[in-house]
């Protein structure tokens, strides 16, 4: 099964840019800004910016079955690049 990867750049309150991913089994951008602002919030960054500016589908692919199980039970998973917290 192929899941969709929306490549997001965003802003942290420190001003550092925070590159991830959010792959999700739904290739729809409003859904992926909605798990990125959940994850965000998660980490203490819920006033950071993100619209489709900052939230782009990158392409499709396969994933493990860690991440496959995340994401059937999250809906989605999130990808840490750079400049994210551990």
């Amino acid at each position: 099964m192929d899941f969709h990867v929306f490549d997001t750049y965003v802003k942290s309150k420190s001003g550092q840019t925070m590159h991830f991913d959010v792959i999700t089994d739904k290739k729809n951008v409003e859904n992926a800004i909605e798990f990125a602002k959940k994850w965000l919030e998660s980490i203490g960054e819920k006033d950071a910016k993100i619209t489709t500016e900052e939230c782009k589908f990158c392409h499709s692919q396969s994933v493990s079955e860690e991440i496959e199980i995340d994401i059937m039970t999250d809906g989605y998973f999130i990808a840490k690049m750079e400049g994210c917290p551990e």
